[in-house]
């Protein structure tokens, strides 16, 4: 493989190469470019009052490993598989996962339907949960989820596809069983 021109290296490999050299404002500047992926990767896996915490988790201990890391053009992949293990880590220490309430304490009508959706995505399976989350939840598209998870563009296609036609499935059952409830109350 020949090297790229230095004008042609992408920004992620300076602030990487950067950051292994102590540079503390390009991790900084990684942190800004990844926590919203991180973020994305957690609230898949764990409660989501335990997300905030674990993404800096992440990003502390990607800062300690860094040097592990072989191949700065592969950081985005590197990191999000950082987040996959400290979210197994989680697990394992016994700290499952809680259920969602059903009756979230919410004022807001669409904020309560937004956390049953959430609640019903992580059930799904996690290749399909994954790229949900950062589709829905945090806003990216399906090239940044590529870039970001090392999914080829076709993978990330299809898991969005096969993921909303589950969670469609999931939710059309869960509100006609909703719904035969109470039917059933009111005869």
């Amino acid at each position: 493989m020949t090297a790229l021109p230095a004008f042609q290296i992408p920004e992620e490999v300076w602030l990487v190469e950067a950051a292994r050299r102590g540079d503390r404002g390009a991790f900084g500047k990684l942190y800004d470019l990844y926590a919203r992926m991180i973020h994305g990767i957690l609230l898949a896996r764990v409660p989501r009052g335990e997300v905030d915490d674990l993404v800096q988790d992440v990003f502390l201990l990607a800062l300690r490993r860094l040097h592990t890391l072989r191949d700065a053009r592969a950081f985005s992949g590197w990191l999000a598989m950082v987040a996959r293990n400290r979210a197994n880590d989680y697990h394992r220490r016994g700290q499952e996962m809680s259920e969602l309430p059903e009756d979230l304490p919410s004022q807001d009508p669409q904020e309560a339907e937004a956390w049953a959706v959430l609640g019903v995505i992580q059930t799904l399976p996690e290749a399909y949960r994954e790229t949900l989350i950062l589709r829905l939840v945090e806003g990216m598209t399906g090239a940044e989820i590529a870039a970001r998870t090392g999914l080829s563009p076709g993978s990330v296609r299809v898991n969005l596809h096969r993921g909303m036609k589950q969670l469609r499935e999931k939710l059309d059952w869960s509100r006609n069983r909703e719904e035969a409830g109470k039917e059933e109350s009111h005869a």
